[in-house]
């Protein structure tokens, strides 16, 4: 029997290789796909390097250079906490917006796609999965 945790990173690798190329007009990696979608479901699309990081599942010195990028694209700006100068914020530029907010309609049609056949339920169940094996892995 495959470990269950095995599945899920085929799935993984493969649903990143359909989004990279469905999206492949954006010149995106998986990486900054990741980072536009998760900051996207912050509050007004603003987060801080620490949140996005632990969001994404990204090391804040890994996502360093996935913002950088972001930020030369004008996709996001970062910016000093209003509250505490140690903290670094992430804000969508509106054209970030625009990118993740088609990277989102990417995953929720690949996601409607994969769960059609599924009888009702098995969605809220499989969420149920990821959640134990995300506490499980913190």
């Amino acid at each position: 029997m495959v470990p269950l945790l095995l599945d899920l990173q085929r799935a993984t690798h493969a649903t990143l290789h359909h989004l990279t190329t469905a999206l492949a007009d954006l010149h995106l990696s998986p990486s900054e796909l990741n980072a536009l979608a998760n900051l996207a479901v912050f509050p007004d699309g603003t987060g801080t390097v620490s949140e996005l990081g632990a969001a994404a599942g990204v090391r804040p010195t890994t996502l360093t250079g996935i913002v950088d990028r972001l930020e030369q694209r004008d996709l996001l700006t970062r910016g000093p906490h209003p509250r505490d100068r140690r903290t670094v914020v992430l804000r969508l530029t509106p054209a970030g917006a625009e990118v993740a907010a088609r990277v989102i309609d990417a995953m929720a049609e690949l996601e409607r796609r994969a769960l059609a056949a599924l009888p009702s339920g098995a969605a809220a169940d499989f969420a149920g999965v990821l959640r134990a094996l995300t506490e499980a892995a913190q």
